[in-house]
C-alpha cells in the first residue's frame, strides 16, 4: 500500500493529473540534486516518488 494515502493527498491538490505532475517533478529533482526536505530516516517510504508523496502530505511541497 502507498504511503501516504492518494485520497488525502487529493484534498490538498486539484487534480489527479497535477498530483503526477508534480510528484515526477519532484522526484526527479531528488536524485538529481540529492537534496531532500526531511532527515533521510523520516521518511516511510524508501522511493524518491514515495518520499516526494510523503513531502506533499506534509506540506513541504506547497502547490498554487
Amino acid at each position: 500500500m502507498i504511503y501516504p494515502s492518494i485520497d488525502k493527498i487529493l484534498t490538498k491538490v486539484g487534480s489527479k493529473y497535477l498530483l503526477v505532475n508534480v510528484v515526477a517533478k519532484r522526484a526527479k529533482e531528488m536524485i538529481r540534486d540529492e537534496y531532500y526536505q526531511m532527515k533521510e530516516s523520516e521518511y516511510v517510504s524508501k522511493k524518491e516518488i514515495g518520499k516526494a508523496l510523503e513531502e506533499i502530505s506534509k506540506d513541504l511541497i506547497i502547490l498554487k
